[in-house]
């Protein structure tokens, strides 16, 4: 395991993080879906009120605070119910209790001084969030270079700016003022900072960022697809928790599964939820995953109208909705002449795809720049045959194997390659 892990903490990658503003529960959707949109992880935790206002806060009852985290993805599953079709304007005003799914395990608050190898520990088990203690202004030496950021005076230093270590007056601790002031300010760290911070430091990894996903076995093979003919509101119906994409696939010669589009929470995260959800209940998966790719809209959430060639007017313009709404199949790039799916795929609406072949620092660097949480993995021969995704937590787990494990994985395909040339 690369030293990197252990002499890092996690104030360390709070550096230029934002000050979290807590998103209540008792928001509306509508005020969701601009939070979402504004946001820089694309989704947002949801939190309780604070059952006293002004009281200082232990971890635990920060804790017991926090509700889940609410994605796009779960914003047009509920858009896209009949009675939301029905009434929109009732749907937005929706209290966001009623749409966030109930996990608390997705958020840990830690100290500033824990380290990353820690850190890493909980997001492969599940957590996606870490509350962290905004740190106060340094000066002078850095952070992660300083002998006083291991945790020592961290945890024990008091208003007075002495520790109970006894350690020797320094002009960069903090001031009593400072320490006070940041009591009550959080930031929220999220896989991707972590992912972030270790593709920074891949020649502290060397050799395990070339190696392949496939040989550090990073490949997941458990993941959830939809056929492209089947009604594209089946996403919302068995929507699996905890879940942020579904690959939308066609069947191909040999009981195989071809790769074509993707429902997600990152497609959708920008996009107009109200569209999206009347193409949810109304299109093919096929249709519906190319269709909001072409729909972008402003975060302003402007009204629309129904184009009547569109069809479904009954559902699109129920009774008790006064927000007028246009909605096409042109509109989304659908054609309704084509009868193939795979012409009707093109620049944006293809998945973000790897190869089992490719190194690890490739599909770090793709997800990075596509500001993707997953990257679907084809078959090196066979062009969009699906056989896994990559994600978050498969990532972190393998840049925190062991030597000795990394190290058999390569012999082991080494070998393999070997006896295939031979």
């Amino acid at each position: 395991m690369a030293s990197v892990f252990l002499y890092h903490v996690v104030g360390d990658l709070t550096v230029g993080k934002p000050e979290m503003v807590e998103f209540c529960e008792t928001e509306t959707v509508e005020s969701a879906i601009r939070a979402i949109g504004e946001s820089t992880e694309g989704g947002i935790a949801v939190w309780k009120k604070r059952s006293v206002v002004g009281v200082m806060e232990n971890a635990e009852m920060r804790q017991q605070r926090f509700v889940g985290i609410l994605n796009s993805l779960d914003v047009v599953a509920f858009l896209a119910r009949t009675e939301c079709l029905e009434d929109q304007d009732k749907a937005l005003k929706t209290p966001v209790s009623d749409v966030v799914v109930p996990n608390n395990s997705l958020l840990r608050q830690v100290d500033p001084a824990t380290r990353l190898i820690d850190a890493l520990e909980m997001m492969k088990q599940g957590v996606k969030r870490l509350l962290v203690r905004k740190s106060v202004v340094w000066k002078g030496m850095s952070k992660r270079f300083s002998i006083l950021y291991n945790g020592k005076w961290l945890k024990n230093i008091d208003t007075s700016g002495s520790s109970s270590n006894s350690l020797p007056p320094n002009p960069n601790w903090p001031s009593s003022s400072a320490t006070s002031s940041s009591r009550d300010k959080f930031c929220c760290l999220s896989r991707e900072d972590v992912l972030r911070f270790v593709i920074g430091c891949l020649g502290a990894l060397a050799p395990l960022p070339l190696s392949s996903i496939s040989t550090l076995g990073a490949v997941n093979p458990n993941y959830y697809s939809l056929e492209a003919s089947s009604p594209a509101i089946e996403v919302a119906l068995k929507l699996p928790e905890d879940l942020s994409a579904i690959a939308v696939v066609e069947r191909t010669v040999g009981d195989h599964y071809k790769i074509i589009g993707e429902i997600s929470a990152s497609k959708l995260w920008k996009c107009d939820h109200l569209a999206a959800a009347w193409a949810l209940a109304n299109l093919s998966a096929g249709q519906f995953v190319m269709g909001v790719e072409d729909n972008v809209a402003s975060r302003s959430l402007p009204d629309f109208s129904v184009n009547p060639a569109a069809g479904n007017n009954n559902i699109a313009n129920g009774s008790g909705s006064t927000r007028a709404r246009r909605f096409s199949s042109r509109s989304i790039g659908f054609n309704p002449g084509s009868t193939s799916f795979g012409s009707m795929y093109r620049g944006r609406s293809a998945p973000l795809t790897c190869k089992v072949t490719s190194s690890l620092a490739a599909v770090m660097a793709q997800m990075l720049s596509h500001r993707a949480t997953h990257v679907w993995v084809i078959e090196d021969e066979r062009d969009d045959v699906l056989v896994g995704v990559v994600g978050y937590a498969d990532i972190l787990a393998a840049v925190s194997k062991p030597p000795a494990a990394v190290a058999a994985a390569n012999r082991s395909c080494e070998g393999l390659a070997n006896e295939i040339q031979s």
